[in-house]
């Protein structure tokens, strides 16, 4: 993209994970100026400090290629959508580090779950179910209310995610190898894919530490793929964590009266790459039975739109402008690959 000199954008946005993060510069009309993407700014991953200079990198990056002068005044608003903005305390840490910067005349902390479901809906509410690494929901209603989850894990009660799955899928096939559980196709597949002959060595190779407990990641689609061809303990694991997406989405529902509305139900994360045709229609009909107008759709774009989405939303103007400027966003950034900082 070509650089013309300007004042400032209208919208600095971020999606930030725990692995990386992506920053775009939007004028008020919808028009892309910098898509950029670099190391992450989580607090939890690198700490408040590293953070916040991979921050002022990514926006420096993104001035220079937007011919904004500086990362001092980049934009009016900004919105950053950012794995860990879990609590309060949280996002009082954040906004405090990011407004000492002085990149932006107003700044909103949000969690990174309200940037998945703005990006995969037209509309700025709905329910986003997020099955990556982990499991996580948020939900906004028409009237701009909002709820999630705290989404920590064990402690909040959480289980899925490509993480709960292979571990799943561990623990059937060493039970089903040693006779406490029965027989499954995942005392072969699993260990195989780490190029082990059993259960037994795999578990031997975690506890010894020449695998790193992270790869069981890696494990989810193998479960799936025994699932889909018949394996009936694959088949309970995948159950499993289609209940606890629909009790997700279920809670939100129930939590923000949706019930009777049509909210779109946004699919976000690695695991929805998936096409276990059993584990979606089980999903949807979990989430049907508290709002049966609810429209599910996987989501196509990625995350830093919605931040983006969320800035354009914030700037008062008539509807056909701003669904002008939504349209023009969408599209750009759909054929745009990201710049590396």
């Amino acid at each position: 993209m070509r650089s013309v000199s300007r004042d400032r954008a209208a919208v600095l946005a971020v999606d930030g994970g725990n692995s990386k993060a992506e920053l775009a510069l939007v004028d008020a009309d919808g028009t892309l100026l910098a898509l950029v993407h670099g190391p992450t700014i989580s607090h939890q991953a690198v700490g408040l400090e590293r953070g916040m200079a991979n921050l002022r990198a990514l926006v420096s990056k993104a001035t220079k290629l937007a011919g904004i002068e500086g990362p001092a005044g980049a934009a009016d608003r900004a919105v950053y959508c950012l794995a860990g903005a879990d609590y309060p305390s949280d996002v009082r840490a954040l906004r405090g580090a990011i407004e000492a910067l002085g990149m932006s005349s107003s700044v909103v902390v949000l969690n990174d779950t309200f940037a998945a479901l703005r990006a995969g809906s037209h509309r700025p509410w709905g329910v986003a179910l997020i099955c990556g690494q982990g499991i996580n929901a948020c939900a906004v209603a028409p009237n701009g209310r909002t709820a999630r989850f705290d989404a920590v894990g064990s402690f909040s009660g959480d289980w899925g995610g490509a993480r709960g799955v292979g571990l799943a899928g561990v623990a059937a096939a060493a039970r089903g190898a040693d006779g406490r559980g029965p027989r499954t196709a995942l005392q072969r597949l699993v260990p195989a894919y780490f190029g082990l002959r059993s259960p037994a060595a795999l578990t031997r190779a975690l506890y010894l530490e020449r695998i790193d407990e992270l790869r069981l990641t890696e494990l989810a689609p193998v479960v799936f793929d025994a699932a889909t061809a018949g394996d009936a303990v694959a088949r309970s694991i995948i159950d499993r964590l289609a209940d606890e997406l629909g009790a997700m989405g279920t809670a939100l529902i129930r939590r923000l009266a949706l019930g009777r509305a049509d909210p779109d139900v946004v699919l976000a994360g690695g695991v929805f790459r998936a096409t276990d045709s059993g584990f979606y229609e089980r999903l949807e009909a979990a989430v049907h039975a508290a709002a049966p107008g609810a429209r599910f759709a996987r989501l196509a774009a990625p995350p830093v739109l919605g931040a983006a989405l969320l800035g354009l939303d914030a700037i008062d103007r008539p509807a056909a402008a701003s669904h002008a400027a939504e349209a023009r966003l969408r599209a750009q950034i759909l054929a745009r690959e990201p710049d590396a900082a």
